[in-house]
């Protein structure tokens, strides 16, 4: 098949790429690289790749220079006739869109972001597959949407219409949008839920990352609500694994409904004071923790029950916290020479 993967220079959609290509699929990436944050992050990740930062251009498609499967462009998903035309000349068999505007507190300063990026640019993705006869498509949803939520572990059968961030809203839009294009236009839609996913390359404004920084330079963490808060972390080989497994099925034609909502995620939260302490103990170096309180947007707890997706693509996520969390210090010390 022939794969369109948005978000190609994020955190899940590079490491998704690397799977993808390793396969054999014949993968073209697309990303905006907008400064949300460090963007030599978003080059590194495409070096990687095999696009060099110099090669990157505006609307250009771009031929890795090592691997023969993988190509890049550089486009906003909200420029619909770019994305149009883009549809229209490389003709997939199917889309993994990961391209958002992510983070729940950022949500809070820049709401139009969130509705540009992940309302208006799904949009174009939808429309690309309604008029192009692509009739498979995997997209990125979020753990926010269950926002307060307090039956646990949360399943996909739990209402969802009380997000406590715009982040969060513009999710539960792409699920609802995407089941319209379903019923409407005959395309096959499974929108995946994930659950606080860390890893190497991860995001800077992530806990993870966050985390890592301010203890190898010495400085305080902050731990909001008094550290009383619990995340179902979830390692990023797991959740690439878990889509490749979806993909190969999607490739086998083996996946016969036409819309469906997963959790991806480790299923065995994690108390935040825990994953400090193994952060701690993978850098050797006790953290100053700086005690805040509970932030707008965020919740007390996530836990995902992943039966659904372990029944229907054999999902079996097989990091635990501590591997984890050494493999991201691993990397981190080697990326920033620490």
């Amino acid at each position: 098949m022939k794969i369109l993967v948005t978000g190609a220079a994020g955190f899940i959609g590079y490491h998704l790429c690397e799977k993808l290509i390793a396969e054999g699929y014949e993968i073209v990436g697309l990303d905006n690289i907008n400064d949300y944050y460090d963007v030599n992050l978003k080059y590194g990740r495409l070096n990687e790749l095999g696009i060099q930062k110099d090669q990157v251009e505006w609307d250009k498609v771009t031929e890795s220079k090592k691997h023969k499967n993988f190509k890049f462009i550089q486009l906003n998903l909200e420029d619909k006739s770019e994305v149009d035309t883009l549809f229209k000349s490389q003709q997939f068999d199917l889309v993994c869109n990961l391209a958002a505007q992510a983070g729940v507190r950022y949500s809070l300063e820049k709401p139009f972001k969130y509705v540009d990026s992940n309302v208006t640019g799904f949009l174009s993705i939808l429309e690309g597959c309604r008029n192009y006869g692509v009739k498979k498509l995997i997209y990125a949803s979020s753990s926010s949407v269950y926002g307060l939520n307090e039956k646990i572990p949360f399943s996909v059968q739990d209402n969802v219409d009380h997000p406590i961030s715009l982040y969060a809203a513009t999710k539960k839009a792409n699920e609802l949008m995407a089941h319209t294009y379903s019923h409407l236009f005959d395309i096959k839609t499974i929108g995946l839920r994930f659950f606080t996913v860390y890893g190497s390359w991860g995001r800077p404004d992530m806990a993870m990352f966050l985390f890592t920084d301010a203890i190898l330079n010495n400085k305080p963490i902050q731990v909001f609500n008094q550290g009383n808060l619990s995340r179902d972390f979830t390692y990023v080989d797991d959740i690439a694994g878990g889509m490749l497994s979806i993909v190969d099925a999607f490739n086998k034609d083996s996946i016969q409904t036409k819309y469906k909502l997963y959790n991806i995620g480790n299923s065995k939260p994690v108390k935040l004071l825990d994953f400090i302490e193994s952060l701690e103990r993978a850098t050797g170096i006790t953290a100053t923790k700086e005690m805040l309180p509970m932030q707008p947007g965020d919740v007390d707890k996530t836990w995902a029950d992943t039966q659904e997706l372990a029944r229907d693509f054999n999902y079996k996520p097989h990091s635990d916290i501590d591997f984890g969390v050494a493999e991201f210090v691993k990397w981190y010390k080697d990326y920033y020479q620490k």
